[in-house]
């Protein structure tokens, strides 16, 4: 029996923008763990099998992968967007360091899909032109002291920087206070982009000034990219604008 265990990035939810690689590997799979709005994305065949688990599972849901791989089974671990990008190839990994020497037998491979700040920005033009950052606001793994020093030390090293886990019903506050933070750093001209559900029948992206940025107009299901001082908009009558940031620098401001 060959243990393996794949884990599967299926981008932000339209069909289009997931790899033919990922696609190859959810057609060789048996069993399918993920949280359950990911695994309905498939369309599975009657002797594949899916098990659905809790968005605030990962780390379970990662050791019961392994322990129904390293049986000798083809196991998928399923995420949107990219797997490594706050998602379940960091959980496995950790289940893996920690866990029985059988899984560090298995055969693990991650595969890689588009991110939601890459399907933000491809909608908007190109906010990502210049060096940028990502940072995920959910203090659920990490203290929110360490969430506002790092968005101060980005803001202030002219990164774009890319919001994941903007807000939820259990956290209204925190993106109305990063917005807070990064206020005294950037001009308050700075582009501000809102994008939900990117690519998906019920996208929306939105351009905003951070003085306007409104937090009560992003979900769980919105990435915002915050520009740098050199981030500009580029309007173009009737057209949609784009937001894009320039492939140079002026340097440190002193």
């Amino acid at each position: 029996m060959s243990s393996r265990l794949t884990v599967i990035g299926l981008g932000p939810g339209n069909a289009d923008q997931v790899t033919p690689e990922a696609s190859r590997a959810v057609a060789e799979a048996r069993f399918f763990f993920g949280y359950k709005p990911y695994l309905d994305r498939l369309d599975l065949r009657p002797d594949q099998t899916r098990v659905a688990s809790d968005n605030r599972e990962e780390l379970s849901r990662a050791k019961d992968a392994l322990a129904m791989a390293a049986q000798g089974h083809n196991v998928a671990v399923v995420s949107g967007g990219d797997p490594g990008v706050f998602a379940m190839a960091a959980a496995v990994c950790e289940a893996i360091e920690a866990g029985p020497a059988e899984w560090r037998a298995v055969d693990v491979s991650m595969l890689p899909g588009i991110t939601a700040m890459l399907a933000v920005a491809a909608r908007i033009g190109a906010p990502l032109g210049h060096d940028f950052c990502a940072i995920s606001l959910s203090d659920n793994l990490k203290p929110w002291d360490l969430i506002e020093l790092r968005l101060l030390a980005a803001a202030g090293a002219g990164f774009v920087i890319a919001l994941y886990n903007p807000i939820s019903k259990a956290r209204p506050w925190q993106l109305g206070r990063a917005f807070e933070c990064l206020t005294a750093i950037l001009p308050g001209t700075t582009p501000v982009v809102f994008g939900r559900a990117a690519g998906r029948p019920d996208e929306r992206i939105e351009i905003f000034l951070l003085a306007d940025a409104d937090s009560e107009k992003a979900d769980m299901a919105t990435c915002i990219i915050i520009g740098s001082p050199e981030t500009r908009i580029i309007k173009r009558g009737e057209r949609p604008a784009l937001v894009y940031t320039p492939r140079s620098a002026a340097g440190p401001r002193k």
